[in-house]
């Protein structure tokens, strides 16, 4: 356990780095939802949990009371998902509701622990063609997602347990700075 919370500690202070990035897409997040544009999030496993995390923060609240914000986990709608997995297979899971559901000037957010799932990378290639912004959380670099997407951040850790662990502070950090930006009181 105290292996644990040691590179929980290290990579807590490596991505601390990231700071100017999550401040400026808080930044960049409030602009959209002030035009009425949207975020789409995709992952698979724990980085699903952690995109229905995101996006359950925005549709809710984060720690103040503000309006709903459009966001959708593109992995929690299990009919369409399903059926898009028989008909065209895992790889276009999520590309397939991305250019359904996206619009020029949306944000894709892209979580992969390993930066190299095919159907996040997928999604951020078809979030390219209609012209959404794409950002990436993922695992160390380099990685397939994270030199795709429009930014990046990686986290430098030893384990999956570790760098999902700072996905979570990472969104938690998202919304704070999306809130801040769009005036709302904490």
């Amino acid at each position: 356990m105290e292996d644990h919370f040691a590179a929980l500690r290290e990579a807590a202070l490596r991505t601390s780095r990231s700071v100017p990035t999550i401040t400026a897409w808080g930044r960049q997040l409030a602009t959209v939802f002030t035009t009425g544009g949207r975020l789409l999030a995709c992952g698979n496993g724990g980085s699903a949990a952690e995109a229905q995390h995101l996006t359950g923060e925005l549709v809710g609240r984060f720690r103040a009371e503000r309006r709903p914000l459009s966001a959708i986990a593109l992995h929690a709608d299990t009919s369409a998902t399903t059926a898009i997995v028989n008909d065209y297979g895992n790889h276009e899971v999520f590309a397939r509701q991305v250019r359904a559901h996206g619009r020029p000037g949306d944000v894709l957010v892209c979580l992969s622990t390993s930066g190299s799932s095919h159907n996040v990378v997928a999604a951020a290639k078809a979030a390219h063609e209609l012209g959404v912004t794409t950002w990436a959380l993922t695992g160390p670099a380099p990685n397939p997602l994270a030199a795709l997407c429009d930014d990046a951040v990686t986290v430098e850790a030893p384990s999956v347990a570790t760098v999902q662990e700072m996905h979570l502070a990472l969104v938690h950090a998202l919304c704070e700075e999306l809130d801040k930006a769009l005036g709302v009181a904490a």
